[in-house]
């Protein structure tokens, strides 16, 4: 009798599908477009590639890096987490009451943070694998409970960052060699879920489930618990960025986070990741969170109304989004063009 084990698997073959190079050539664009976005606000105030600008500016984007690290996974699988965002806030403020006054460790917060994370994910995965609800509905109404949840037990309180220990706010405002803490932990979740996605059988089968979830499961793959895990690691990543918030921050109140959904949505769309799943990289995502984080510090560098933040990320989207529709069609019309062959 043999038994089946999520190893990895051999490296892909060196002839790489036609939706693959596209998507490749899409992350390298938005690599260059974030390259050229930094150089021109550089070439119009130096100070914003000082030592103090490139720690601001991974400071600032460490969190949503994270957020749409974890909401890639979930996307390639075809479904949507709006919830990250408040499950964010929550984690924050139920971490901060919990250290308030205490001298508890960076761990504990984490370790919390990660508890009350994977909660709100399990039962939003639980609701869109086993009960079959559709993600938009439940991760909305996620949404709204978790809000109203950390409303009622904040009640207006404000956790300050003079009754938080010591140890947690050096989490957030610690470094090594010069380089902080945050953007190093986000590199390594980031590292981790893209080789996980790349090399392990249960990793590749997320694609699958995302580019035909019918055809997953009559292939064999336990598509609801694979939807599930997702969730579970959506709502993991969501909870340790709520205590990575309160190290960064140290004052906390019950909106934090507010209204981030939409943007890890758009970072993770403008990245590269499909919105209709089965395709897509976290690498992409990552680099789309670094061009919306690196716009919005241009644009107060050079003075310009936030407003325009707003309306050059629903650009992007809608941007992203029919890129994505039209190279599906070209994709789809060219393997089946190579199939007839």
């Amino acid at each position: 009798m043999t038994t089946t084990l999520d190893k990895p698997l051999p490296a892909p073959d060196s002839a790489r599908s036609l939706l693959d190079t596209v998507f490749r050539a899409r992350e390298l664009s938005i690599g260059g477009a974030l390259v050229l976005l930094i150089l021109c606000t550089w070439l119009t105030n130096h100070g914003f590639l000082d030592d103090q600008g490139i720690k601001d500016l991974l400071l600032n984007s460490s969190i949503l890096v994270l957020l749409a690290v974890g909401q890639s996974v979930v996307v390639i699988t075809r479904n949507i987490d709006l919830s990250v965002g408040s499950v964010t806030g929550l984690t924050a403020f139920a971490c901060g009451h919990f250290v308030s006054g205490t001298d508890h460790s960076a761990l504990t917060v984490v370790l919390l943070g990660l508890g009350l994370g994977v909660v709100c994910g399990l039962v939003s995965g639980a609701l869109v694998s086993f009960g079959r609800v559709p993600a938009l509905v439940v991760t909305l109404g996620m949404l709204y409970v978790v809000q109203g949840l950390d409303h009622a037990w904040a009640h207006g309180e404000q956790i300050n960052a003079v009754n938080v220990p010591d140890g947690v706010l050096s989490l957030g405002t610690g470094s090594v060699l010069g380089i902080p803490y945050l953007p190093l932990i986000s590199a390594a979740v980031l590292a981790g879920t893209a080789y996980y996605l790349r090399s392990y059988r249960s990793g590749r089968e997320l694609y699958a489930i995302g580019s035909s979830p019918e055809a997953a499961r009559l292939a064999g793959i336990p598509v609801r618990r694979r939807i599930l895990g997702a969730y579970a690691f959506s709502g993991a990543v969501a909870g340790f960025a709520g205590a990575l918030w309160l190290a960064r921050f140290g004052t906390v109140v019950a909106d934090a986070a507010n209204g981030w959904e939409l943007t890890v949505v758009s970072a993770v769309v403008v990245g590269g990741v499909a919105i209709t799943g089965g395709t897509g990289a976290v690498w992409g995502a990552a680099l789309g969170a670094l061009l919306l984080t690196t716009i919005g510090s241009a644009l107060v560098v050079l003075k310009v109304d936030s407003f325009w933040q707003q309306a050059i990320t629903g650009v992007l989207l809608l941007a992203a989004i029919t890129t994505d529709r039209i190279v599906q069609v070209r994709t789809t019309s060219a393997l089946r063009k190579r199939s007839r062959r």
